[in-house]
């Protein structure tokens, strides 16, 4: 008898390994093989389809080189966040209503061709995409060599293989797989370090639309009229052109996502864009340049956008670098109340055109009533319904009558999609503008990260007047981490401090009570070459303390803020227990517009008080 059912245990467990594997699907079981060059949209589709019966399904490319054109792929209209409204979007690997699935891409090169968005994932849940590198032969921006400089001309060679131009009326214009747009702008990077240099970021050539250029040979073009600050021979200009109109991978209305081991060489657009999902994991995923083709340019924006998300949102062990605008923004939307047309119903606008047309609101949803002028929340809320009148327009209807004292121009922001936030053992390379920008009322942690961001490392903004990026912090933790000389080499909007604690107030001084809350700076080591390692605006409960703020020489100073903790409207601040190395610059507390008593210096670090 024990022989039988020991038989039988065997024969279970062996029926089950067969199930389990009777899950697994190649895309080679499609016609979808790699190195073919092959168009492989297809088979991919009909790859995925076979998923949909097989219960968490894992979907398997053997490991080469897969390619991917616009012929066969699916066209949807997506409002996606921080991007430009060029629908419809061409879905290369579209993912939809999917419950448990898993894409491993065996270490594979996607190549891209022509604009395209790699990956899209909708109403989903429990979704995996791991091990691959998505990348253009032709990318959507180009980079060329600083061959020669003169007093009112730059030669740059370009590599006309993967980035070909044409010149029309005296200016550059690159031409791809269905898409021709001109240049526009130009950010400098050092040949051996790939770092930006101070001034070589939006000060690079500034004013270069008055330039002519002029073909010398094949691949080599004058810039004649070359004004603003030129960059060194032998240096690289990633140069702009084009537009944000895609993501690199889109994740919108889903829930407990992984993408893991993910290097994203380019895209056209935001690199990750998760947008009102739940539970979203980014885990050793990289949006850096391709260093096989000698690449200085990454991507077209941000690498990590975070919009109107909820639950956690984990990222750890990721690098960032190239790229044209911040590597991770997280962040809710503000919309503005035009009328009262009901009782319990509002007009309400998205008020940038690059957050408009999204389902911002579900019944259930708690919301916040902000007046405008000081951005102090006045009231709560709870959404009976959402209608979409135009991209730019909807009607919210609430549970119970509109608020007292609100008037038209106030805004509101969605308190429901608004994430826990844990970034960890990151590296945030030279960018474009910032590097980690965090505006969400949730527990946020920031820690053992290392920053050679060319502007602020950290900020945290949120406001209801320019970006309407919402989400006032109640619990933040800036922990361990290591903020290197580069920081803070170039002047980007906010960059006040290498940590800048930055909302958009108008009117401050009206403002009740501080906008942002609870931030603990601690145990961090700042290499500061400047004045300005922290400014923080409207704060209530900021804590700098256990830090250790080391002189760097690497770089001249530049920065108009001469003081080295710069405080503005803010309550509650401890100064405690930092260290300072070297000859530090300005070792003070500064402030504007408060009180001497809301500060509190401790004896014995070298730290003047206000």
């Amino acid at each position: 008898m024990k022989k039988v059912l020991i038989t039988l245990l065997m024969f279970h467990l062996t029926f089950a390994s067969a199930c389990a594997a009777a899950e697994t699907v190649s895309v080679a079981d499609f016609g979808v093989h790699p190195n073919s060059r092959r168009n492989a949209v297809a088979g991919v589709q009909k790859a995925l389809e076979a998923c949909r019966r097989a219960e968490n399904a894992l979907l398997v490319f053997p490991k080469g080189r897969y390619d991917f054109w616009p012929q066969h792929a699916r066209e949807k209209v997506y409002y996606e966040s921080n991007s430009y409204d060029n629908n419809p979007k061409t879905c290369a690997i579209l993912i939809e209503n999917f419950k448990g699935l898993t894409i491993d891409c065996s270490n594979s090169e996607f190549v891209f061709h022509g604009r395209m968005q790699p990956f899209t994932v909708e109403r989903c849940e429990r979704v995996t995409i791991r091990n691959v590198t998505i990348d253009w032969d032709i990318p959507l921006t180009a980079q060329g060599e600083v061959v020669e400089t003169g007093d009112d001309y730059i030669d740059l060679r370009i590599n006309t293989f993967e980035s070909p131009y044409v010149i029309e009326d005296g200016k550059i214009a690159f031409v791809g797989e269905g898409w021709k747009s001109r240049w526009w702008g130009s950010i400098e990077f050092e040949a051996q370090t790939h770092l930006i240099p101070p001034g070589g970021g939006d000060g690079c050539m500034r004013g270069n639309r008055d330039y002519r250029a002029e073909e010398l040979k094949r691949g080599l073009v004058r810039l004649h009229n070359a004004t603003g600050r030129k960059p060194a021979r032998g240096n690289f200009l990633v140069m702009r052109h084009s537009s944000r109109d895609h993501a690199g991978i889109f994740l919108l209305h889903s829930k407990d996502l992984v993408l893991r081991n993910i290097d994203m060489f380019h895209c056209g657009g935001l690199g990750v864009l998760a947008q009102f999902s739940e539970n979203v994991h980014l885990d050793r995923c990289h949006v850096r340049p391709n260093p096989a083709k000698g690449r200085y340019l990454s991507g077209h924006d941000d690498g990590a956008q975070i919009s109107n998300c909820r639950g956690m949102v984990r990222i750890e062990n990721c690098e960032f670098a190239a790229l044209m605008d911040d590597p991770i923004n997280v962040h809710g939307t503000s919309v503005r109340i035009i009328r009262k047309t009901a009782s319990n119903q509002l007009l309400c606008r998205f008020m940038h055109s690059m957050s408009a047309g999204m389902q911002w609101g579900r019944k259930g949803d708690n919301i916040a009533f902000i007046e405008n002028e000081n951005m102090h929340t006045f009231a709560h809320g709870t959404v009976h319904a959402f209608r979409l009148l135009s991209t730019t327009d909807f009607e919210l209807t609430l549970d119970a009558p509109v608020p007292e004292g609100l008037e038209e121009g106030d805004a509101i922001e969605n308190l429901t999609w608004s994430p826990d936030v844990e970034i960890r053992n990151c590296k945030f390379g030279s960018c474009r503008a910032r590097g980690l920008l965090v505006t969400t009322p949730g527990r946020v942690v920031i820690e053992g990260n290392v920053f050679e961001s060319s502007g602020s490392a950290i900020l945290i903004s949120g406001d209801a007047n320019g970006w309407y990026e919402s989400g006032a912090v109640r619990d933040m933790l800036i922990r361990g981490n290591t903020f290197k000389a580069p920081c803070m080499t170039n002047m980007y909007q906010f960059c006040d401090g290498i940590i800048s604690i930055f909302p958009i107030i108008p009117a401050p001084e009206k403002a009740p009570e501080p906008f942002h809350r609870n931030i603990r700076i601690e145990e961090n080591v700042f290499h500061a070459f400047d004045y300005p390692v922290l400014y923080a605006k409207s704060v209530k409960g900021l804590t700098f303390s256990n830090n250790h703020i080391v002189r760097s020489t690497r770089y001249q100073p530049y920065h108009r803020r001469k003081h080295m903790l710069n405080l503005e409207y803010c309550q509650h601040v401890k100064v405690v227990a930092n260290r300072l190395e070297g000859d530090v610059l300005g070792r003070d507390v500064h402030i504007e517009r408060m009180e001497t008593t809301e500060v509190t210096v401790a004896p014995g670090q070298g730290i003047s008080g206000p």
